[in-house]
């Protein structure tokens, strides 16, 4: 793993544990055949994960508070 590549990643992502959820998935995917967003030198695919993150290209949000979210607007739609 890129030392530089995780500094990088970890001004996107502040949450260590968030962090490792993200990119793991993201290799995750780059392994079973998904395309990187960006060209890496290393052909470490978490390293790949870890650039893509850094360049702000991967995002996340949790499911839980976007149900309540869209809980919340349809309240709101019902309400009026």
């Amino acid at each position: 793993m890129n030392n530089s590549y995780l500094a990088r990643a970890r001004q996107q992502i502040t949450d260590p544990q968030i962090l490792a959820v993200v990119a793991a998935r993201r290799a995750k995917q780059l392994a079973a055949g998904g395309r990187p967003m960006i060209k890496c030198d290393s052909e470490n695919l978490l390293d790949v994960a870890l650039l893509e993150i850094a360049e702000g290209l991967l995002t996340y949000e949790f499911a839980d508070e976007a149900a309540e979210a869209d809980a919340a607007v349809v309240e709101e739609l019902s309400a009026e």
